[in-house]
């Protein structure tokens, strides 16, 4: 029996909500009481996800300053506030040498893993200091830690999120908004199919536990720090690789 956490009347977006991590959140934030917004490029999962679950679904391009704008005013709308936001949304980019690393793949991975979470966390920020409550949990990696071979932008896009997260922390400690994010190993979603099976047998090789991580199991430590009972820890880094990573 899972642990229940208490979210009861909490309001939440979950970026890239439509499927595997994303969705496990939005299922457990569900399960514990919160109101959900799948944020999602894919309208047409994101709707169907949503029926399926009881959650609401809202069309955004999380790389699009106007379109994230649109998506706030949207929650907003139907929410009246905004208590959580988890930076999910995210791609692996190319497995490949930095050498033969395409700029333009880098600029996309980058626009979507680093400069999305910042524009989430941009928009939402002032809601919640009005509010003078929030949780935001961003989505890194343990390749932000210990950098992936052949997988710069990647590893690059995740130490970004940390090293936001960390920024953010500070600046919004003193209004009851913690900010803290996530460093999993790699778990078993879509975005396998954008990794070769070289790249995913290597990941798989560095985990002690021998297996990769369930979303459920990412869900669960998500969820947590979404809580009020997560009050004094901010700018953490929380991770859940597996053993990989034991600092």
């Amino acid at each position: 029996m899972p642990t229940q956490f208490d979210l009861t009347g909490r309001k939440a977006i979950v970026t890239g909500g439509a499927q595997g991590i994303g969705r496990a959140v939005a299922e457990r934030f569900i399960a514990s009481g919160a109101d959900v917004a799948l944020w999602d490029v894919d309208a047409a999962l994101a709707e169907k996800t949503a029926n399926e679950i009881g959650a609401i679904a809202v069309r955004v391009d999380v790389s699009d300053p106007d379109s994230v704008n649109v998506a706030l005013k949207e929650t907003l709308d139907k929410f009246g506030r905004i208590d959580i936001a988890v930076n999910n949304a995210g791609i692996t980019g190319p497995n490949t040498t930095t050498w033969d690393y395409k700029p333009e793949d880098w600029n996309q991975v980058m626009t979507i893993n680093l400069t999305g979470p910042f524009l989430v966390c941009r928009a939402v920020a002032p809601v919640m200091i009005e509010q003078g409550y929030g949780r935001i949990v961003n989505v890194a990696s343990i390749a932000g830690k210990e950098g992936n071979p052949n997988a710069v932008a990647y590893s690059a896009s995740k130490a970004g999120v940390i090293a936001l997260t960390k920024s953010l922390g500070k600046e919004l400690a003193g209004h009851d908004i913690a900010v803290n994010c996530i460093t999993p190993a790699a778990a078993k979603t879509a975005i396998f199919e954008q990794m070769t099976q070289e790249h995913i047998d290597y990941m798989l090789s560095k985990i002690p536990r021998g297996r990769f991580v369930l979303v459920e199991e990412i869900a669960s430590l998500v969820t947590f720090l979404a809580t009020a009972e997560n009050s004094f820890t901010t700018g953490g880094v929380f991770d859940i690789s597996g053993g990989r990573a034991t600092y």
